[in-house]
C-alpha cells in the first residue's frame, strides 16, 4: 500500500468528520459492550451515537465537499455500474466514497439511528416492556453489526484493490492526488 506521509497527499476529510466517525465508532462499542449490564452506560453511548449522527446529517448537508451527501450518494445505475465494474476488475478509484461506500454510509447513519430511537423509546413509559420495540432494538443492533461487519471489508477489500491505506487516510484526513482515471 503506498503511504500518505512522505508522499504527495490531498486533504479529503475534515477533521470534525473524521473525530466524528472515529467518536461513533467507540460509541456504538460502548453501547454494544455494556448492554443490559450496564444499563446507564449503554444508554449515555445512545444517546451520544444519536446526537452524533445529527451532526453528521447536518455536515451532510452543509459539510465541505467530500463530507456532502450530494458528492458521495450516487443514483442507484452507477451504483450497480460501479459494483459490475468491482466484480470485473476495472472499478475506478474514487477520490472520495465509491458509489457503494457511499451507499454505505447511509445505511449505517440509518440503522445506528433505529437502533438510537428504539432504544430511546423503550425507556419511555408507554413503550416499556413492549416485545416488539425492545425486539426491534435487537433486530437493529444485529442488522448494525452486519452492516459494521461489510462496511469493514469494503474498506479493507477497497485499500487492497487501490494500495491505499483508508484506515489510514481516516485518521489523517488526507489521501494520494486524484491520478488519471480516478473519480473526483
Amino acid at each position: 500500500m503506498r503511504a500518505v506521509p512522505g508522499g504527495p497527499s490531498t486533504q479529503v476529510w475534515a477533521l470534525w468528520l473524521r473525530a466524528a466517525h472515529w467518536a461513533l465508532a467507540a460509541a456504538i462499542a460502548v453501547a454494544w459492550f455494556s448492554g443490559e449490564a450496564l444499563l446507564r452506560q449503554h444508554e449515555l453511548a445512545g444517546y451520544a451515537a444519536l446526537a452524533l449522527i445529527a451532526g453528521r446529517c447536518i455536515g451532510g448537508w452543509l459539510g465541505g465537499r467530500y463530507a456532502n451527501f450530494k458528492q458521495f450518494v450516487r443514483p442507484p445505475s452507477q451504483v450497480l455500474r460501479y459494483a459490475a465494474e468491482v466484480l470485473a476488475r476495472r472499478e475506478k478509484r474514487y477520490l472520495g466514497h465509491n458509489p457503494l461506500g457511499g451507499w454505505m454510509v447511509v445505511a449505517l447513519l440509518a440503522m445506528v439511528t433505529a437502533v438510537s430511537v428504539t432504544g430511546w423509546m423503550y425507556s419511555l413509559d408507554m413503550f416499556w416492556g413492549l416485545a416488539w420495540v425492545e425486539w426491534l432494538h435487537r433486530t437493529f443492533a444485529w442488522i448494525l453489526v452486519v452492516l459494521i461487519a461489510l462496511h469493514l471489508a469494503g474498506v479493507a477489500f477497497t485499500s487492497w484493490r487501490h494500495r491505499e491505506n483508508l484506515v489510514g487516510a481516516m485518521l489523517s484526513g488526507r489521501k494520494r492526488p486524484k491520478e488519471p482515471g480516478d473519480v473526483d
